[in-house]
């Protein structure tokens, strides 16, 4: 199975249109237009019955003491976590594209409706359910997709891995606000193929454009 996007390149850089947040120079960030990605894939196996799409970000720093402080900064050397950013399942076996902004256009703050979506699928919770837990003026449950938004001041581009799984069964077994583990979970002994498309995001204005996909990154 291929997958490819007409949004960005394999292990290069996305376009800030497909990100939660972007630079600014007064504020370190602003808010973006977090419109999903286009992809697109072909040479799908016999046996098909549904498509699942997940986009993780494994480069997420493992403590928090350091992000986005003033004078400081996210050491490359610190250990790193996934944090999901899209959780999409039970997509017709007939699909071959998911067009841009089907899923997401813009930020709804205080969470984002599901798990019903576009196409009649099922979108999970993605990780800023998590991330805004505590923030008064965030908090909710962001279901679908929400794009990225990593510390300004790490000192590594962090990779956004989408991957496209076709599954053997037409409806994974998740229910309610599942997130990217359970439905990892779930498809356990369901895959028939998987194919990955993987994009390079920094906030950190001192990184070099020829830093963005480097050996550094990964």
């Amino acid at each position: 199975m291929k997958l490819s996007s007409l949004s960005f390149s394999d292990n290069e850089s996305i376009p800030e249109r497909y990100a939660f947040g972007k630079i600014d120079p007064q504020s370190h960030i602003a808010l973006a237009d977090n419109c999903n990605p286009q992809f697109s894939w072909d040479d799908v196996p016999d046996g098909t019955r549904s498509f699942a799409l997940i986009c993780h970000d494994p480069d997420v720093p493992s403590k928090p003491d350091d992000v986005n402080q003033e004078g400081r900064s996210v050491p490359k050397t610190l250990p790193r976590v996934e944090f999901f950013h899209w959780v999409l399942i039970d997509l017709d076996p007939s699909l071959r594209e998911i067009e841009e902004g089907a899923f997401s256009s813009g930020i709804t703050p205080r969470g984002k409706g599901g798990p019903l979506a576009p196409k009649e699928a099922r979108q999970g919770i993605n990780d800023y359910t998590k991330w805004f837990a505590a923030d008064r003026d965030m908090s909710g449950d962001y279901f679908g997709y929400d794009g990225p938004c990593p510390p300004w001041n790490d000192e590594i581009p962090h990779r956004y891995v989408f991957t496209l799984y076709a599954l053997d069964v037409p409806k994974l077994d998740v229910h309610g606000n599942f997130n990217g583990e359970e439905a990892l979970r779930a498809m356990q002994g369901h895959i028939l193929a998987q194919a990955s498309v993987t994009g390079i995001y920094t906030l950190n204005p001192d990184l070099a454009p020829t830093q963005i996909g480097s050996p550094q990154a990964t």
